[in-house]
């Protein structure tokens, strides 16, 4: 047996209040499918790890293991009911150091476990600001906002990783996402650094933060077996001190499923982001529409005063892989060109209009009605349009 510190994916669960969030067992799913192929590749027995941390949920070990967990390690203590990212970044860091925890996770690998091989976190409010403080507490590397998952050997020459020598990364989590213009796929791997001319170093775990929606979960077997480690976490008195007074949890900031019709804008709107921007809030509550954009818009390219730019350039408002999918009777797109990320998000609309200077973008082919023309100059003569002939309608 080939001798590795590193081993198996700890996923890392949420919930509130002992209710899973749905990203968890999308992430617990894709977690199953990737190692059964692994495992088999490489003659492996590495494992799929679900690290729960809260207060009275044990509970949810069950429904884990039904969805694909080998292992569910539960930290469970009164200072882990709410969530306070101090004290769960030292908690998840305590888990995946503890050599006792690996031993019984897998008793085969125990004498040289170091850290966990892969790690997955949700790409959400809390996912995203945890898995920064883990990795960076663990001191590798991270991928945010990852929708597709490959493990593979890649050979790999690089001027500053290699030393342009070409080098076999064996098992590389390659980790994708869509890039600014959202056409292109960006990968990302963290690999080790074998240039002389630098400290040699080694990186793990390999990590990322998944969007949610991005998977699929398993269909639960209540056949499956696993087992269930409790940890006893060490709580810094410090901690102890930060208290939550009370909390309120929004499922969405953004609400797209009580709206027949979705108006979305992209980058179209550059020439006059805050004059276009307005225009398009003024046509989406004429006509009772929710608002959503493209992935650049989230990026905050554009310049627009702050109460836009906190209203409309956020991630929360981002149609496609990135973001949301939706489904609404009525989708009409301004200045959106149409990138592959956008319309896997849209496509499910019943009716779709697209308002583009551009005749021949991409959306074209995903549209009912495509109008050529620049939103400043379309918009205003839609609104007249509806004014006249419909000064009553709402299709909330």
């Amino acid at each position: 047996m080939t001798e590795e510190p590193y081993r198996h994916v700890f996923v890392i669960i949420e919930h509130i209040d002992g209710k899973l969030l749905p990203v968890s067992l999308e992430m617990l799913g894709e977690a199953r499918r990737l190692f059964d192929d692994y495992n088999m590749r490489y003659s492996s027995n590495e494992k799929v790890v679900a690290i729960v941390l809260g207060h009275n949920v044990q509970d949810l070990s069950k429904t884990l293991i039904e969805h694909g967990a080998d292992t569910v390690v539960i930290a469970d203590h009164p200072a882990l009911h709410a969530l306070i990212n101090k004290t769960h970044t030292k908690i998840i860091c305590q888990i995946c150091l503890d050599k006792n925890t690996a031993a019984k996770i897998e008793p085969l690998y125990a004498t040289e476990f170091q850290r966990p091989r892969y790690m997955f976190f949700a790409a959400d409010g809390i996912g995203r600001h945890l898995s920064s403080t883990v990795l960076a507490e663990l001191d590798s590397g991270l991928a945010s906002d990852v929708n597709k998952l490959v493990i593979s050997d890649l050979e790999i020459s690089h001027p500053v990783k290699t030393g342009g020598k070409k080098v076999m990364y064996a098992k590389t989590l390659e980790m994708y996402r869509v890039d600014f213009s959202g056409f292109l796929w960006t990968t990302i791997l963290c690999l080790d650094n074998t240039n002389e001319k630098f400290p040699l170093r080694k990186y793990s775990p390999q990590a990322c933060n998944i969007i949610p929606g991005a998977f699929e979960p398993l269909k639960p077997d209540s056949q499956r077996v696993g087992n269930v480690v409790n940890f006893e976490p060490k709580i810094d008195p410090d901690d102890l001190k930060i208290k939550i007074i009370s909390q309120k949890f929004v499922e969405s900031e953004v609400d797209f499923d009580n709206y027949k019709a979705v108006v979305g804008f992209g980058r179209g709107i550059q020439e006059s982001p805050e004059k276009n921007i307005k225009l398009v809030e003024g046509f989406a509550k004429l006509i009772g529409a929710q608002v959503g954009t493209s992935l650049p818009i989230s990026k905050n390219v554009f310049s627009a005063s702050p109460a836009i730019t906190s209203t409309y350039m956020i991630p929360a408002r981002v149609i496609g892989t990135s973001g949301h999918k939706i489904s609404p009777m009525l989708y009409i797109a301004f200045g959106i060109s149409g990138a592959m990320q956008h319309l896997s998000g849209m496509e499910d609309s019943q009716f779709v209009i697209s308002i583009n200077s551009d005749e021949n973008a991409p959306i074209k082919d995903a549209s009912d009605i495509l109008l050529k023309g620049r939103m400043e100059d379309v918009i205003p003569l839609l609104m007249d349009e509806i004014k006249k002939q419909l000064p009553t309608m709402v299709v909330k």
